[in-house]
């Protein structure tokens, strides 16, 4: 896909997200802490990633109007950020910075940002229920893969499996962010797909090829733990050794990563094979698997 077609793409949907995003958790409360504390997060930036994924899947999946979907999409990205707030914690992994700013509790404390992200939560969840353009049957869809994804037996299950010494093998390793990073980025194929109803082919096709995203996404966060450049990235570099955890760059190498990388990735592509108009979603794996942040 040309270059200049793909990024004013990407920024359409990014932007639309954006304001749609802005236009939450607005008005004068007396609980406007919270408020604050959920914005400070939720508008940090980012690549945005999931909820344009959502968003060109409802195209592809042959909604009338990609914009239908950003109720999903943009429920997605509160259910992300929440993770995010509470895996900075420090009853987690105790991080500082994130996205190049302090996290959430170093501004405004544990309670605060603890806080923001369990209403972040429900607050998904009602923009599933209230979007105005879709159906109860596309509502109920997406609720209930909203829920598996970052439930019990989904996000959840990763970050209990992180905190603990589960994944020191390849094949655990690979169970953990599964769940908990694969799992939200096939989640935003299947709420894309519930948005536009989409046919069969298109809903197993993506959900092949967001999986497969989603893991060489974090392998490529690995390497970048190691080797990328801490402004760059937005967090610390090293924190993942520091706090002990294995994680691909221990059990295959930078080189072997890198490999896996590049598989995955061909994977996902090929997952798409047979689909057409698939040039934006080729572009963005290929571009995650160079990235550096």
């Amino acid at each position: 896909m040309d270059d200049k077609l793909f990024a004013r793409r990407y920024e359409e949907y990014r932007a639309a997200v954006e304001e749609y995003l802005d236009g939450l958790f607005i008005g004068s409360v007396p609980w406007k802490t919270l408020y604050e504390s959920m914005r400070y997060s939720v508008l940090s930036g980012g690549k945005r990633l999931r909820p344009v994924l959502a968003l060109e899947v409802a195209r592809l999946g042959g909604s009338r109007d990609w914009r239908d979907a950003l109720p999903f999409a943009c429920a997605l990205e509160l259910v992300h950020t929440y993770s995010l707030i509470h895996d900075d914690l420090p009853c987690m992994d105790n991080d500082t910075l994130r996205r190049g700013k302090p996290t959430n509790h170093v501004v405004y404390g544990e309670t605060m940002a603890t806080l923001a992200g369990d209403a972040l939560q429900p607050e998904a969840y009602r923009l599933i229920a209230e979007a105005p353009r879709l159906d109860a049957k596309a509502k109920v869809e997406a609720t209930a893969a909203l829920a598996r994804a970052s439930g019990a037996d989904g996000m959840v299950a990763g970050q209990v499996l992180d905190l603990t010494d589960f994944g020191r093998d390849e094949q655990s390793l690979r169970l953990l962010h599964e769940k908990k990073t694969c799992m939200m980025i096939q989640c935003a194929a299947e709420l894309g797909c519930a948005a536009a109803d989409a046919p069969a082919e298109v809903r197993a096709a993506t959900r092949m090829y967001a999986a497969r995203l989603g893991l060489a996404f974090q392998i490529q966060d690995d390497l970048l733990d190691v080797i990328g450049d801490e402004i760059t990235f937005g967090k610390p570099i090293g924190s993942d050794a520091e706090e002990g955890k294995t994680t691909y760059v221990d059990l295959l190498g930078v080189d072997g990563c890198k490999a896996e990388v590049r598989r995955l990735t061909d994977a996902a592509i090929s997952a798409l094979s047979g689909m057409e108009e698939t040039e934006f979603l080729i572009t963005v794996a290929r571009n995650l698997a160079t990235r550096e942040k």
